[in-house]
């Protein structure tokens, strides 16, 4: 891998926070399910996260400001020869203190074996956990190798959520490219593009820990609700006599259905608002009213209007 700082576009004295930043740029510009026509953004992708990886592990990226480690975190030792202490299984006081089973040791966990942030301790940030063990991740990023020490790739998988079970932070069946199902808790108040991190669910490896599995948060299309922010907002058939004399309506919500007292003559040009019943708690629910007349026209209801136009006309436009 180039340079980390280069590669995310960063001065060596840079902070964490713009270390962060960075990498929430770069990920969003180079994720893979956003660019599925460019061949290089998974490249891309993988790189930026590498380079993450190793600046938001303060020892490590020490250790490469010192020059003790390269780009892609493994050691760096002059002249190291793996048979000079008995191989594998020689002193422990070899070249900078270390053996060669220490070295392949720490090839083989990803010399560290940090993880993306939201996935242990090396991210900062724990979050909700699936069922399965796994952290989500707060990055709304996409698949990449980890690139260290022969650890399995990791795998993107989508998952669409409704906004029901998003609400109520629910448990939901994901299945694994493997055909594997897993039952994995959302976190609380989860957005669109949200990853949740799978420990150890991504692809196996002959030569080290399996990756990660990042399951990919979409919201499913809802035949009740359309989602406008934070808010939702419902349609709710009356009939015209419900509009004009007034009545009582159960209305949908995320949290289970409602009573709404419509009043005589309720306009139903405007939304009516329920204030703290839209998507967390954080936005509302608009009610459009909708006045739906008889199938099939009715004979009485036609001489009614025609009087009402005739003798007692009102006007509703300009």
């Amino acid at each position: 891998m180039r340079d980390p700082y280069s590669v995310l576009g960063v001065a060596r004295s840079a902070s964490e926070k713009d270390i962060k930043s960075a990498y929430r740029k770069l990920a969003k510009a180079h994720h893979p399910d956003q660019n599925p026509e460019d061949p290089n953004a998974h490249a891309k992708f993988a790189e930026a996260t590498s380079a993450y990886d190793l600046l938001n592990d303060a020892t490590k990226r020490a250790q490469f400001d010192r020059g003790e480690i390269d780009a892609d975190g493994n050691p760096k030792f002059a002249g190291f020869n793996p048979g000079a202490h008995g191989g594998a299984r020689g002193a422990r006081n070899g070249a900078a203190g270390f053996s060669a089973e220490d070295i392949l040791k720490e090839f083989m966990s990803g010399f560290g074996g940090q993880q993306r942030p939201g996935g242990g301790a090396a991210g900062g940030g724990g979050g909700g956990r699936s069922a399965s063990g796994g952290q989500w991740d707060p990055f709304a990023g996409g698949t990449a190798n980890a690139g260290h020490g022969g650890r399995g790739d990791d795998i993107v998988v989508n998952a669409t959520v409704s906004l029901e079970d998003a609400h109520k932070a629910s448990a939901i069946n994901v299945r694994m490219p493997s055909g594997k199902m897993l039952s994995v808790k959302l976190p609380e108040k989860v957005e669109e593009g949200q990853q949740i991190r799978l420990k150890g669910q991504g692809s196996p490896s002959p030569y080290g820990e399996p990756g990660d599995a990042l399951v990919t948060i979409r919201f499913a299309k809802s035949k009740q609700f359309r989602k406008d922010g934070q808010d939702i907002r419902v349609d709710m058939p009356i009939a015209l006599y419900e509009a004009v004399l007034g009545t009582k309506v159960r209305v949908p919500t995320l949290d289970g259905s409602v009573e709404l007292n419509l009043p005589p003559g309720v306009d139903t040009a405007k939304s009516l608002r329920l204030k703290g019943k839209g998507l967390y708690g954080d936005g509302d629910l608009f009610v459009n009213l909708k006045v739906v007349l008889p199938k099939g026209g009715d004979a009485d209801l036609e001489s009614l209007m025609r009087f009402w136009r005739d003798q007692k006309p009102y006007k509703v436009r300009d």
